[in-house]
């Protein structure tokens, strides 16, 4: 992700500790560069970013008690944005900001205890939380997406770019996406519904695999799940040599070439073939888990 910092005057606003104590909202905008590097750091809470037409970054901030500062300041074209709460019981002081930044803006967020959803924003983003859940919408920029404990959402606008999502413990979605993705969950489902990509590492440990979308020509997807079943249908003309094997699930395969049983001493199956020219590449594996395989 870019980082763009200037050699410009910098900009600060900042409130001292005994000040937002006795304060319960801090408003301030401020002037920033149309295409500014943001850095957002909220230990529990939300955390709301929408992109707007001007040049300017406002930020509202609904700060629990105990905050001992909240750091609003801009050096060049980096801004930064920092709720600051005491190491002790960080967890439990809970503040809301609710964040305006210009369009094309690149992001940096980060959360503990915080739930974080962006809209609007065509930049690259990096987002990430311990415990809550995301919620993004993309525009074509790379992106980068984590939670430890909660829901991943991802829209896009069938845009190229490369999406990077997972989460340890939740169901993770993604709408509209169009290029590279790598995606999964260790505990969770994890859905890629009206999706194109040229290439797509997709993956489970506990949680089933959904797949409704198209490969592109020459593209590879490698899907694997330890327990959870995959339901794959394939939108638009397929062209592909597939390679699938489950070690205890059944495979139905819509596409003709009936499964073989892997060994007469194990309940695994597994089929390969070729459809259409066979330029592109789809590779399926599961330990405990069935494969249902179709189009459109």
């Amino acid at each position: 992700m870019k980082r763009l910092i200037c050699n410009a005057a910098s900009a600060a606003i900042a409130l001292a500790a005994a000040n937002i104590a006795a304060a319960e909202e801090f408003r301030e905008i401020m002037d920033v560069s149309p295409e500014s590097y943001i850095e957002i750091s909220n230990t529990a809470g939300d955390i709301e970013v929408e992109g707007w037409s001007r040049n300017q970054v406002e930020v509202i901030g609904e700060l629990g008690r105990g905050v001992e500062d909240l750091i609003f300041e801009r050096h060049g074209d980096e801004v930064v944005i920092k709720v600051k709460v005491p190491r002790r019981n960080s967890s439990q002081i809970s503040s809301d900001l609710h964040i305006k930044a210009p369009e094309r803006s690149s992001l940096n967020v980060y959360g503990v205890s915080a739930d974080i959803d962006v809209s609007g924003i065509r930049g690259e983003m990096k987002l990430a939380t311990v415990s809550g859940d995301v919620d993004v919408e993309v525009y074509g920029e790379d992106v980068e997406v984590s939670s430890v404990s909660g829901d991943v959402e991802l829209q896009g606008d069938d845009e190229d770019m490369r999406a990077d999502v997972h989460s340890v413990s939740g169901d993770v979605d993604v709408q509209n996406l169009s290029g590279e993705i790598e995606a999964g969950s260790v505990s969770g489902d994890l859905a890629i519904v009206d999706s194109s990509f040229d290439r797509a590492m997709l993956n489970t440990t506990n949680g089933d695999l959904v797949f409704r979308g198209e490969l592109r020509k020459g593209g590879r997807m490698d899907m694997e799940t330890i327990n959870g079943e995959v339901d794959l249908r394939f939108r638009g003309k397929v062209s592909a040599k597939f390679d699938i094997s489950t070690f205890n699930g059944r495979i139905n395969n819509c596409f003709g070439p009936k499964p073989e049983r892997t060994s007469k001493y194990t309940p695994g199956y597994e089929v390969n073939f070729t459809e259409g020219d066979g330029d592109g590449r789809v590779s399926i594996n599961t330990l405990n888990g069935g494969v249902r395989l179709c189009k459109d």
